[in-house]
């Protein structure tokens, strides 16, 4: 009568065994379809803050003028010296070409550029700057030089190179930018300049989207390797393999799919998912195989392996899958849509994993033949080299206990010289081409790191910024920003009215200021309403006359050298100028993202205090002991002190991709924590004293927890191959955390549970 109940049992087991088999294909296969939809995406205003008041300004500001971004600048070289009447020629010849490109809609250089004079009698003189003809260049050249306004703008200062300021179509899409990226590169290589450096975002853009396509493949590659030769490692057979990598897949399959099916394009952060997965869903699938083969091994069938081993590795793995999707999660406070988008599908990729792994992972066990290196349990080396480590830490407290109160205390010492900063061109390496072609233009060309204020008139009734006594105070503002604050390339409606100035006075530099008279002012408003439909005053000055800007450029000086000119700048406009006419505000990309810096650290902060705050909750609950809590979190916050004290010697500032990297290594350090403390709590259930249940748990589950962090390790430390500083510097600091988390797990871990920890007796 058993027997007969007992192999109804399993052909149930087996039905519900393929009932989830089939689901799992029907929900895999379209999810699959859905990776048509993918799409990558780098798009430099989604790293700004979100609903700010910053923000809104900064929305107002492109609505009401330009994209501060949507330009690009090309300079070229020629090492014996520009002025040269067949090299001139040549990037004529360019210049024509790049405007009747699709997109490009202004293209300005001291080639195409004219100086306009008004002679006696009011006929208007245009006059070139450049004359092809070789015997005039050496006059040519020296007038050019005598106006501060086109050096180190449109011809470096050494005389080696001009620059084309190039602007296109604003908003370009993806296609768009790639498009014309792709017509610019073509075009240069028809024409044999010494050298040549294009920047932009176009060209940003383009580069960054095919490097993430580059390294998803590579990162993705190198994962599925590692994860393959660990499971060989660790179980030795197909089986061993096939099974895992079948979970692995199908979480991948479903969590990309559900990207394309919502539309959630792949960015610089969500590259690493992928691999991210592969390595952290490893934890979970190690410790489940590894306990159903221990069953086996003890005499079980199939059906009971699998049972015992979801009861006892089912809670554990429940929570360290919940602990790690919060650790993700928590990034959702750093208000960056990037990073938020990271949170939620890395902590779905989290939660998918785990819902596979304990429904598929055991159908595949019942529907599967045992492997057949199964056998009866022995006592192998993993055992003997655990019982030993075991005696060894508790032979070593007071030394452990001793080493890593030291280097505490010494990382403590390292995180009062961590510094928050950012620079335009952080993502990528020193020896990259796209960085120095940006270094060129920042040492010959003033920068590119866009630098925008806007002027608000608070009585339009009353002032106008034509009115000479407002014109003043704008002037004295942009006197500060040129000679004080090392704004160049700055263009505003005082520097249009200096141009004309001088124009008006036949070209005399001495009278490049401004109009002595409120007459001539609107004199020059009328001339410059008729010039090509009054372009260049729309630049600076909108429609209504009630909002003015000051653009212009500056070098990739980093958050805090700019901070700190911001603030000198405030102070000066607070003092120095006349606050009754208008109200003057800094805004622009460049600034919204440094903006962003100085809340990064708080919401970092913000958010692990968060997951810690549910981590321990839920360790509470678990264990119902404030001190066992307080144990669990020694153990996992201690990886976190070193790394930040490793930042702050090797002078790794905090940034958004290093900042991130805390809350990632929180949640996914603890997991191994609550492997421990769920195998410790089973066997003091079954009686045993503590330090015996302590040295079961050690030698049992220390062989996972070793298995799994070495994958974690290899996983995250691939990712120093990366070309982004960001996600090598992650990489670097992810695993160097998750190698103390362990060392702290198997040492540090039971001699706090000995010296703090009195369990009720059972």
């Amino acid at each position: 009568m058993k027997k007969v109940q007992r192999n109804n049992d399993e052909k149930q087991v087996n039905s519900w065994a393929r009932y989830i088999l089939i689901a799992l294909i029907a929900i895999t296969l379209p999810l699959l379809y859905q990776w048509t939809n993918l799409r990558f995406s780098y798009e430099f205003d989604d790293f700004l803050p979100q609903n700010d008041e910053n923000a809104e300004l900064f929305i107002d500001f492109k609505n009401r003028f330009t994209s501060d971004i949507d330009f690009m600048l090309l300079a070229i070289e020629r090492e014996d010296g520009i002025f040269d009447s067949t090299f001139l020629r040549k990037v004529e010849a360019l210049e024509r070409e790049l405007k009747s490109t699709k997109d490009i809609t202004v293209v300005r250089s001291i080639l195409s550029m004219k100086e306009f004079r008004v002679m006696p009698g009011g006929m208007v003189v245009e006059i070139p700057y450049i004359h092809l003809d070789s015997l005039r260049l050496d006059k040519d050249s020296s007038r050019i030089y005598s106006h501060k306004e086109l050096v180190n703008q449109f011809v470096s200062e050494n005389g080696k190179s001009l620059c084309l300021f190039i602007k296109h179509t604003d908003f370009l899409s993806k296609n768009g930018s790639d498009t014309l990226a792709n017509n610019l590169f073509a075009l240069m290589q028809r024409y044999d300049f010494d050298e040549y450096h294009l920047v932009g975002r176009v060209i940003g853009q383009k580069y960054y989207v095919e490097k993430m396509q580059h390294e998803m493949i590579l990162f993705l590659s190198i994962s599925v390797v590692l994860v393959i030769a660990f499971l060989w490692i660790a179980f030795r057979s197909i089986w061993g393999i096939i099974l895992p990598m079948i979970v692995l897949f199908s979480s991948g399959i479903w969590v990309i799919g559900t990207m394309g099916l919502v539309g959630e394009p792949i960015t610089i952060l969500l590259v690493l998912l992928p691999s991210i997965l592969f390595v952290v869903g490893m934890s979970d699938v190690i410790h489940f195989v590894s306990k159903y083969l221990d069953n086996l091994r003890f005499g079980m069938n199939k059906t009971q392996a699998v049972m015992n081993a979801m009861r006892e590795i089912g809670l554990a793995t429940f929570l360290t899958s919940l602990t790690t999707a919060i650790g993700f999660f928590s990034l959702i406070v750093i208000p960056v849509k990037p990073i938020q988008s990271f949170a939620v599908f890395i902590s779905l990729a989290v939660v998918i994993t785990f819902l596979i792994t304990i429904t598929t992972l055991p159908a595949l066990f019942i529907l599967s033949k045992p492997p057949n290196v199964i056998e009866k349990y022995k006592n192998p080396i993993w055992y003997r080299v655990l019982a030993k480590g075991f005696k060894w830490t508790l032979r070593n407290k007071v030394k452990i206990a001793v080493s890593f109160t030291i280097v505490v205390l010494v990382s403590i010492l390292g995180i009062t010289k961590l510094e928050s900063n950012n620079f335009i061109m952080d993502e990528l390496k020193d020896d990259n081409p796209v960085k120095s072609d940006f270094n060129y233009l920042d040492e010959n060309y003033g920068g590119i790191r866009p630098f925008e204020l806007i002027l608000t008139l608070k009585d339009t009734n009353q002032h106008s910024f034509w009115d000479r006594a407002v014109l003043r105070d704008f002037e004295r503002i942009q006197d500060y920003l040129e000679q004080e604050y090392g704004v160049k390339r700055l263009t505003s409606l005082v520097t249009i009215l200096k141009t004309a100035n001088r124009s008006f006075k036949g070209g005399l530099h001495s009278f490049y200021k401004l109009p002595e008279s409120n007459a001539d002012i609107k004199r020059f408003k009328k001339q410059l309403e008729r010039v090509e439909g009054g372009m260049f005053l729309n630049l600076c000055l909108d429609s209504t006359g009630q909002y003015a800007r000051i653009t212009g450029t500056i070098p990739d000086w980093g958050n805090i050298k700019v901070t700190a000119k911001n603030e000198k700048l405030e102070q000066f406009l607070k003092t120095q100028v006349n606050s009754s006419y208008f109200k003057a505000q800094l805004t622009g990309t460049a600034h919204l993202l440094d903006t962003n810096m100085k809340s990064l650290s708080y919401n970092m902060l913000q958010g692990l205090i968060l997951a810690s705050v549910i981590i321990a909750v839920l360790m509470a609950l678990l264990y119902r002991s404030f001190t066992m809590t307080l144990i669990a979190l020694i153990p996992n916050v201690i990886p976190l002190v070193v790394v930040a004290g490793m930042m702050g010697y090797m002078g790794i500032n905090l940034k958004i991709s290093t900042a991130i990297t805390f809350t990632i290594a929180f949640g996914i350090a603890v997991d191994d924590t609550i492997h421990f403390l769920s195998k410790l709590k089973l066997e003091l259930a079954k009686g045993k004293s503590l330090l015996r249940a302590m040295r079961t748990t050690y030698i049992t589950t220390g062989k996972a927890i070793i298995l799994t962090s070495l994958v974690l390790f290899a996983g995250f430390f691939m990712l120093v191959l990366s070309d982004f500083e960001g996600t090598f510097a992650m990489g670097a600091l992810v695993s160097v955390s998750l190698l103390m988390a362990v060392i702290a797990d198997l040492m540090l871990l039971p001699i706090l549970l000995l010296a703090f920890y009195r369990p009720k007796k059972s």
